[in-house]
């Protein structure tokens, strides 16, 4: 058998329904995996004890024969999920010591479903960056490298895609605000899919930019994408945004059949300066859709050049008010104060001394935009952006159109240290080709597809109707197993 820490979800639930491995051989191998890989700084907060006695949990209900699909599954939870008696700090000191007395609605459906969890994930703080930089744990490390050099594993759910990508645990939890779930997959040759908004509870899962962020998978495989989502999903009466649908059978919607089906090809994504080996890559997954069956349709989205200044408007408005509460009097650090300092000087020194740059920077954006004299001028037109952008994406998808297929990032994984203290607009254009996605409520799927010339992993977009993961999913299969990526990083941790 494959290495117990290197299965995909669908072939351990197989094996642990056959009888040949237990929950408590998998999570073993997992929890060995996890300390040899100590260097990736993936795993911040290691929870074994926990991990074990959920495992014995697991292999209890495998025997009684009540066993669904993520029973007995390790999986490691990104560190802005809320997780009872377990730090939950958001990769941020602000958060310091923070020890949450309930469970995110997520990882109570995982449990619940029997999955078993491993430890939290790095993440950048607050979710807020495109390499893992900004973590109060220090970056996470991709586990592919090029001539020796530590590369970004993306960002903010850096952590996640790193343990995947180095078979640390068989899946993670992640979210995505503006790319946060499908840039760190595309960057580490693993899938990535961004639910519907509202599809998956936020509840109890720090929040960012509320009308923006959802959790989603992040998986070695199409297939375990659609079997872990299916355990997240669900109405959930304590988040007001969580859709009342149905949660449809996602696995049952893979049948790789895909002829007749509609794909658009977006040309706004066709951007000046876009690297030759993601033009190919692009071209080459139209031809595997092509020759699956489906009709290739050249489409317009023609406000897609406004997402990114609009996105980067919106999302900080909305840090800047949800950050707020972070001001030393409930939870979380608070400053030492000097003689004679008041409550004004606790509030600065201590949101000074929690948060890091690039959540002041947000911060401090954010409240500009939304302060009097300009709230019009720039969050009010953010906000009539964002309605033209998913007027773009009805339009299409009601004229035909069953998905559309893009670039998931303008490059490969880049090196660490390379953007992090440049100009912050270098880095915030990583999210050109998935912040549409967010602003306009869509689910977003990223898929490896192919390697660039020094071997690093590549992946294509594909964006789905509202509510239709299934038929997204299923798109996304077809690409998978007509791509056959299959490469994995060299062990050097």
């Amino acid at each position: 058998m494959t290495h117990l820490n290197e299965l995909t979800i669908a072939a351990a639930r197989d094996a642990l329904r056959a009888g040949e491995t237990t929950a408590v051989d998998l999570t073993m191998a997992c929890l060995t995996a996890i300390d040899a890989g100590d260097g990736l700084n993936a795993f911040v907060h290691k929870t074994p004890d926990i991990a074990l006695d959920m495992a014995r949990a697991a292999d209890a209900r495998i025997k009684a024969g009540d066993a669904p699909d993520m029973c007995g599954i390790p999986l490691g939870i990104k560190d802005l999920f809320c997780t009872k008696g377990v730090p939950s700090q958001a990769a941020s000191n602000i958060l310091k010591g923070f020890k949450p007395e309930y469970e995110s609605t997520v990882t109570t459906q995982l449990f619940n479903a029997g999955a078993v969890m491993l430890g939290k994930l790095n993440m950048d703080e607050f979710a807020m960056g495109s390499s893992n930089e900004t973590s109060c744990y220090g970056n996470a490390i991709n586990p592919w490298k090029v001539d020796g050099r530590d590369l970004t594993p993306g960002g903010s759910s850096g952590g996640s895609a790193a343990a995947v990508a180095a078979d640390m645990c068989l899946a993670a939890t992640g979210t995505d605000t503006g790319g946060s779930i499908r840039q760190p997959a595309a960057f580490t040759g693993i899938v990535g899919i961004k639910p519907t908004y509202g599809r998956v509870s936020r509840w109890g899962v720090v929040a960012f930019a509320s009308s923006l962020d959802q959790a989603g998978p992040m998986t070695k495989s199409v297939r375990d994408a659609a079997i872990m989502l299916g355990a997240m999903c669900g109405h959930d009466l304590k988040d007001s945004t969580s859709a009342d649908l149905a949660v449809p059978d996602f696995e049952a919607a893979l049948t790789g059949d895909i002829r007749g089906k509609k794909i658009g090809i977006p040309r706004e994504y066709r951007m000046d300066g876009m690297p030759a080996e993601i033009e190919k890559l692009w071209a080459d997954g139209t031809a595997m859709l092509k020759d699956a069956g489906a009709e290739i349709v050249d489409i317009a989205l023609p406000h897609t050049k406004y997402a990114l200044p609009a996105y980067y408007v919106i999302a900080p408005a909305e840090a800047s008010s949800n950050l707020a509460r972070y001001d030393g009097v409930r939870y979380g650090h608070r400053a030492n104060l000097k003689a004679g300092d008041g409550i004004t000087e606790m509030y600065e020194r201590t949101r000074a001394e929690g948060f890091g740059h690039e959540v002041q920077r947000r911060v401090m954006v954010g409240t500009y935009v939304l302060s009097a004299g300009f709230y019009d001028a720039y969050y009010n037109r953010a906000r009539r952006v964002r309605a033209l952008i998913k007027r773009d994406f009805d339009q299409v998808f009601a004229a035909g159109i069953d998905a559309i297929l893009t670039p998931a990032t303008p490059s490969a994984a880049f090196g660490l240290g390379e953007m992090a203290n440049a100009d912050p607009i270098q880095m915030y254009l990583n999210d050109v080709f998935t912040v549409t996605v967010n602003l306009a409520g869509l689910p977003g799927i990223s898929v490896p597809v192919g390697q660039n010339a020094q071997g690093l992993p590549l992946g294509l977009q594909l964006i789905g109707k509202p509510w239709d993961e299934a038929g997204l999913l299923n798109h996304a299969y077809v690409l998978e197993q007509a791509a056959g990526f299959v490469a994995k990083p060299a062990k050097w941790w």
